[in-house]
């Protein structure tokens, strides 16, 4: 992103900047009140498995709500047009309503503390240490994207130098984290919620009062960009062209399937929230209780992306230094008056420091538990891991800051995080689902699996698509592309290996595999949790009709 400063400042004053100095002291009241709460390693990784589902399901969503899904999405919806609901509809939805209702008892049943240790119970230690490198990798790059938005943005609309805003973010995500460990993280992703809500919804309502209504909207960018711009399906048809680059079946096999489950199943910095919940029930519901804030998402990130384009038609043109990634703060200029901008850059920053913040604390306990204390430093107290989780933290943060310079490079930051989706999601999707529904998977299928599917994503996206050797008009299509290739190869790789090595006995795959018992399930129902209302079968089908539904007004 390369932001015009004299184009984009904003014109805060005393009252914006007291706003956003209230919120950064309530966030570090929040990490001193945790840490109260933090004695073991248990309670600094999961919050010592205590919190309630309402605070879980919004930590779980707030966690996604970051940079990529504010300052990307709106970009998306500024370039792609209303194909964008893609992403929340198919692409979110029915993986988290499956996250909730079958993989979760896995997760929560086996008491293990990350996504790998899963993959450790599984197959063995092989596939536990590559998936967490793998992870760890991914979940710095991914911190790096939060920051680098966060830096460019505060360069441009309030004038901070890069490195100054990189070093007041990363502080203060560092220390409630460093203080509280997840605990802290949640509650402050909690209030980052209602704080990035009270920021987007004046934006979307005084943006569409801007431009004549949902009606106004529509027509200009039917006028400008043609009929299907504004339509979810329409143009989709294999064969034919759209802005999004892809037909209907890379949607729904590419983005909805693969890359969709890949994401909402298996990145720990969400399954995190939902094990740190009081008990199964719990964990459960806490993606399906995200997953109805998560279907009105697009109503505050994507119209705004819709509304930048016709208050500043020039967004996306070559030469014109504005790209996709700066519709926001064009709304954020060109709308907001004093107060009401200062909450809406607080909740930007929120959104930036709940994003990196997710990825920081998950990263602290895969290197902490998965690597370091698994295969480094065995058997030290537990006092010793807790110290090293808080060392682990200050290094990811700062290998934060380096990587955040690598998302520079794309004019549109979501193009940039599927990306990194298709490599690293989706082939641990693949071994999971595979181990988990048949039991004669065998360790080594699980560990070349993994590693296959992740070679496949890389070459195909940088090998075919990036040197031209196949024609996919756009970067996601590409994303979709490589999504179905990881998932495709690494499945034929378990397959084959499985069929010529051997399964581990089906004793030691208790609670592991879909058929089987575990052991950590053998609890009552906790008082409450057989209330109708709280059902997770009805709260999951729930999403899902109500996701159908929103795909109504934008088909006919």
């Amino acid at each position: 992103m390369h932001f015009l400063a004299e184009e984009l400042r904003l014109p805060t004053n005393g009252l914006d900047y007291t706003l956003l100095g209230i919120y950064f002291v309530v966030v570090l009241g929040i990490g001193f009140a945790a840490r109260r709460s933090v004695k073991t390693s248990l309670d600094f990784f999961l919050s010592g498995r205590s919190l309630p589902a309402w605070i879980t399901g919004l930590a779980f969503v707030a966690a996604n709500l970051g940079a990529t899904e504010i300052l990307g999405m709106a970009a998306n919806g500024a370039q792609y047009g209303v194909y964008t609901v893609h992403w929340y509809w198919i692409g979110a939805i029915p993986a988290m309503v499956f996250l909730g209702l079958v993989m979760m008892p896995f997760y929560y049943g086996s008491k293990v503390r990350s996504v790998p240790e899963f993959l450790l119970h599984r197959f063995g230690p092989s596939s536990h240490l590559l998936s967490s490198i793998i992870f760890a990798i991914s979940a710095v790059l991914i911190a790096g994207v939060n920051l680098y938005a966060l830096a460019i943005v505060l360069e441009a609309l309030l004038g901070w130098p890069q490195w100054v805003a990189i070093v007041v973010a990363g502080f203060f995500v560092l220390a409630y984290i460093t203080l509280g460990g997840l605990s802290s993280a949640i509650y402050t992703e909690v209030l980052q919620f209602f704080v990035i809500l009270a920021a987007l919804i004046p934006l979307t309502v005084l943006g569409l009062k801007r431009v004549g209504g949902w009606d106004g909207l529509s027509d200009s960018l039917t006028s400008s960009h043609g009929g299907s711009f504004m339509t979810a399906w329409e143009g989709t048809g294999i064969g034919t062209d759209n802005p999004l680059g892809a037909n209907w079946l890379t949607i729904v096999l590419g983005l909805g399937f693969v890359m969709s489950f890949g994401y909402w199943t298996t990145n720990f910095a969400e399954v995190q929230r939902a094990l740190s919940a009081k008990n199964l029930s719990a964990a459960k519901r806490t993606p399906l209780i995200a997953a109805f804030p998560k279907i009105l998402i697009p109503a505050v990130v994507v119209i705004p992306g819709l509304v930048a384009l016709v208050m500043e038609p020039a967004l996306g043109k070559p030469g014109s230094g504005l790209d996709y990634n700066h519709a926001i703060p064009v709304l954020m200029r060109d709308l907001l008056p004093n107060g009401v901008l200062g909450i809406a850059v607080t909740g930007l920053l929120a959104a930036f420091m709940a994003g990196m913040a997710a990825n920081i604390s998950s990263f602290n306990t895969v290197f902490t538990n998965d690597i370091y204390a698994a295969y480094l430093k065995k058997g030290r107290p537990d006092e010793h891991y807790v110290l090293t989780a808080r060392v682990v933290t200050v290094i990811g943060v700062l290998i934060g800051m380096g990587t955040a310079f690598i998302a520079s490079t794309f004019s549109n930051i979501m193009n940039y995080l599927q990306t990194l989706f298709s490599f690293f999601n989706v082939p641990l999707f693949v071994v999971f689902i595979v181990g988990m529904f048949w039991k004669r998977t065998t360790p080594a299928a699980g560990f070349w699996g993994l590693l296959s599917g992740t070679a496949a994503a890389m070459i195909n996206y940088f090998w075919f698509y990036q040197a031209g050797v196949i024609d996919i008009p756009t970067e996601q299509g590409a994303n979709f592309v490589s999504s179905i290739v990881a998932f495709v190869v690494g499945g034929i790789v378990m397959l084959i290996v499985t069929l010529v090595t051997k399964p581990k006995p089906v004793a030691q795959l208790q609670g592991l595999v879909y058929g089987t018992v575990s052991p950590g399930l053998q609890e009552p129902p906790a008082e409450g949790d057989d209330a109708w209302y709280r059902k997770p079968a009805l709260l999951g089908w729930g999403a899902i009709i109500l996701a159908a539904v929103c795909y109504i007004p934008f088909s006919l």
